[in-house]
């Protein structure tokens, strides 16, 4: 069955006050309601003047995505009851959106490029924060927390023409590294990005997942509704046409409410705004160097992989650490950053911009002059990012490999070693001469394993072969 998938993203602006007053949005680390004002908290009477910062962002998004500015857009009151909502009405943007008709490309499941179109882009204010709380001796109950209220937002909407979990994944990764490349938006932030999505199998009812907060949330929750709606559909169950909350901690999605149809939300102009008059502003936005641009750089000047580049510049920190880093042997680099230092990082939940560059740099001038092995590299990597980890200074790679004695050797010096690890292991020997190949690299792997990674594996396995023939002989 064909899976049809759509995409409501909502993504905090990262602007210094809020959509319609002058509150600070850097609301993360205080107490809460103490960033909020009448505007913010709806007190009657109050009256909201737009952002021109947000404004300005939000468009430097549509030029970004190739949308077709309106040449008016206009906001209006979205009514609905929620306790976080202290108006009792939303200020958002409806059938006069800012922004239309736009393509984000990203590699489809086959491998092919795809073109994924964006419906709109809109502009909106966040509501409030619900913070939920449940004790064993009393009942559970919510506290409301109005900084969060206001906040300048895009909305950004998708045709349905994703076609799997991971494709959702891959489009919201892209559109991430280009707000990020932007500088409208800051992902680290909490509640920076929401996602709704909208799955359906072709030909039957189409279900809301809300309020997914992370991308690897999205891709699991798109996996299990996909199942659960097969599996309704082979017990004859028709789907209902619902909303559905995604609990991320046992990693499914439960029924929340029927889902909502436009004429609920009673929509009308907002009378204290008017329409936008923003079109001719484009041309005073010019944008940076896009991820794509930068991937195909990327192969030219240095010339790496294509892969390598399109992991490089998915993000654009990291793509900044590796142009910091990249020096005389920017395919050895590229090398390093993307298959082992990447790895290293997302096991100890550490981020790019906790590894100096110049630290990283000397360990590539070790690999690079060959004073040390593949292998040691990898140790004197994880004994910075340990010690980085555990609160600890992270040394130099040069002084690392000093302490620990991980300098590369000459071959002669480990003839003893080979002559030790083939007695050791008579029936790995015996498997060579019967011909059976993974002896060899098992004799290798125990020899290098006595050398702590000194040794050229390659050198270790000519000597054990060399060895190894004279004995039969």
């Amino acid at each position: 069955m064909k899976v049809i998938i759509g995409l409501e993203i909502h993504c905090q602006l990262n602007t210094n006050t809020k959509l319609f007053c002058g509150c600070s949005t850097d609301y993360r680390d205080d107490p809460p309601n103490t960033h909020v004002c009448p505007v913010c908290l709806g007190l009657p009477g109050a009256l909201p003047r737009v952002n021109r910062k947000a404004v300005e962002y939000a468009l430097r998004v549509a030029k970004a995505l190739n949308l077709e500015v309106a040449d008016a857009s206009e906001f209006s009151r979205k009514n609905y009851f929620y306790p976080d909502l202290p108006k009792g009405y939303q200020i958002t943007q409806y059938d006069r959106p800012l922004a239309e008709r736009g393509i984000i490309e990203i590699e489809a499941d086959d491998g092919t490029p795809k073109d994924v179109r964006i419906t709109r882009v809109h502009m909106e204010e966040d509501p409030g924060r619900l913070v939920h709380k449940s004790g064993r001796d009393r009942a559970g109950y919510s506290l409301v927390d109005y900084n969060r209220s206001g906040i300048p937002l895009i909305e950004i909407v998708t045709e349905p023409d994703l076609r799997s979990p991971k494709e959702a994944r891959r489009f919201l990764n892209k559109l991430r590294a280009t707000l990020e490349y932007l500088e409208v938006f800051d992902g680290e932030r909490e509640g920076a990005i929401r996602v709704d999505a909208n799955i359906s199998l072709e030909g039957h009812n189409r279900v809301e997942c809300k309020n997914i907060s992370s991308y690897k949330g999205v891709e699991k929750a798109l996996t299990f509704e996909i199942t659960r709606q097969k599996n309704q559909i082979t017990r004859g169950h028709e789907i209902a046409r619902e909303t559905r909350h995604f609990n991320e901690g046992r990693g499914i999605t439960m029924s929340s409410r029927s889902k909502e149809e436009e004429t609920d939300y009673r929509y009308f102009p907002e009378p204290d705004l008017r329409p936008l008059h923003v079109r001719d502003w484009l041309d005073a936005i010019t944008l940076p160097e896009l991820p794509d641009a930068r991937k195909v750089r990327f192969v030219e000047q240095y010339g790496i992989s294509v892969n390598h580049a399109r992991t490089l510049t998915g993000d654009m920190k990291l793509a900044n650490f590796y142009e910091e880093i990249a020096g005389d042997d920017p395919v050895l680099a590229a090398t390093w950053v993307a298959d082992t230092l990447l790895g290293e990082l997302n096991y100890r939940d550490m981020k790019i911009d906790q590894v100096p560059g110049a630290r990283f740099a000397d360990l590539l001038a070790l690999l690079k002059a060959d004073a040390i092995t593949d292998r040691a590299g990898v140790d004197v990597l994880r004994t910075m990012l340990d010690a980085h980890a555990g609160g600890g200074e992270m040394e130099m790679p040069s002084v690392i490999v000093d302490r620990l004695g991980l300098r590369k050797a000459a071959g002669d010096e480990f003839d003893e070693v080979v002559a030790k690890v083939v007695e050791a292991h008579p029936g790995a020997v015996a498997d060579y001469h019967r011909g059976k190949g993974g002896a060899l690299n098992f004799l290798v792997g125990q020899a290098m394993r006595e050398t702590r990674g000194r040794a050229d594996a390659k050198d270790l396995g000519r000597r054990i072969k060399e060895l190894l023939d004279r004995k039969e002989a």
